[in-house]
């Protein structure tokens, strides 16, 4: 599966530092696989969790992964 960043995620993941970077990286990989759930009240959004970090997600098409933001739990929601 294609795997696309939003400028925000990016900008996001640059502030990390390595360690949790990796973490981040193998979540993504292994996508949708994980500890994935469906968003409340949004139609196509969905969340990794990788620890304290949540990874928000979409499908932009069937095989298509369009990384939203990567922040974490208290910020994001």
């Amino acid at each position: 599966m294609k795997k696309i960043y939003s400028k925000q995620a990016v900008k996001s993941i640059g502030k990390i530092n390595n360690p949790t970077k990796r973490r981040i990286k193998n979540g993504i990989e292994k996508l949708p696989d994980g500890d994935v759930k469906k968003l409340q009240g949004y139609e196509n959004l969905y969340r990794l969790r990788v620890g304290d970090l949540r990874i928000i997600f979409s499908y932009a098409d069937e095989d298509t992964i369009l990384i939203e933001e990567v922040e974490t739990r208290g910020s994001v929601y």
